[in-house]
């Protein structure tokens, strides 16, 4: 099956009596039936937390407000010719207005406020299933042999990237150089990148803390979840692409530090590096980094 990619973004709602916000796919759906959190994809150039806003109400009619980031996670779905992987922003939403309808013609056709033993006999999506606590439905298999990467990219696009504010016992931040030729050559970046087809974004961004220097990681919180689109991106292509990258970041320790290594060579990384946060703050940083270290505290 051909692969595609998207990026969505969900909302958990809770009422009074603790029953769950939840929709129902329609006909028009690749599994009419199912039971999803209410959400959808996110528009190109789009802050997440405004996508699951917009889908909320689309879907349910109610108008939400955003409590926090509540997770991420992502999905397989089989929709033959075609194996989609969504990564899913997953957000903890309260109430603020409007009325409960069904979507108007739309891929759901039903929404409801449903309570625990209820949700136990539906047949749930893979991200109700995971916030609700319920038991998770089979995944696709994935293909033995991954496709030959496309060339050339493609002028316009998304991409879902995890990363990592990663620290040592002592206090040092770990950070990570942008190679010549890649976007933000030069400047100094926060650990990770783009995950790979079927992974999780926790196993990326602890597979990309190695690659890129060599140390093994734990994940202790989930920070943020912000956009940057940048119209005019020049990578290795060497052309211009009009790139929408959602990020999420990560607080994560290493324990036992060493020498950082690059381990991925000849990749976007070219070099390592511990740093206090007062010789972090005088290097050429990149603006995700730049913000991160000024916005969360030791």
């Amino acid at each position: 099956m051909e692969r595609r990619r998207r990026i969505g973004a969900y909302g958990v709602c809770h009422d009074a009596d603790g029953r769950a916000l939840l929709v129902r796919a329609s006909a028009r759906s690749a599994r009419p039936g199912t039971w999803f959190l209410p959400g959808g994809a996110i528009e190109h150039g789009e802050h997440p937390a405004d996508a699951v806003v917009r889908e909320v109400l689309e879907e349910t009619g109610l108008d939400v407000a955003i409590a926090g980031v509540r997770d991420v996670a992502a999905e397989l779905v089989a929709r033959p010719p075609y194996l989609d992987h969504t990564d899913g922003v997953i957000y903890d939403l309260k109430v603020t207005g409007g009325e409960l309808r069904p979507e108007p013609d739309g891929s759901s056709d039903l929404a409801e406020w449903v309570a625990p033993e209820q949700a136990a006999e539906r047949p749930l999506s893979r991200f109700a299933a995971h916030v609700l606590g319920q038991p998770l439905p089979p995944a696709p298999a994935m293909p033995a042999t991954p496709p030959a990467p496309r060339t050339p990219r493609p002028r316009r696009g998304q991409r879902f990237a995890v990363y990592a504010l990663a620290t040592d016992p002592a206090g040092r931040v770990l950070l990570t150089l942008n190679a010549e030729g890649y976007p933000g050559a030069g400047r100094w970046h926060l650990p990770g990148g783009g995950t790979d087809f079927g992974e999780q974004p926790r196993d990326g961004l602890l597979r990309e803390i190695t690659e890129e220097s060599g140390q093994q990681g734990r994940i202790t919180e989930l920070l943020e979840a912000n956009h940057r689109h940048n119209q005019a991106a020049l990578g290795p292509e060497g052309y211009p692409i009009d790139w929408h990258g959602v990020r999420v970041i990560f607080r994560v320790v290493v324990d036992t530090p060493t020498a950082p290594q690059v381990l991925d060579q000849g990749g976007s990384t070219a070099e390592a590096g511990w740093f206090t946060r007062a010789d972090a703050a005088s290097l050429p940083l990149n603006d995700l980094t730049a913000e991160t270290l000024h916005a969360v505290h030791p």
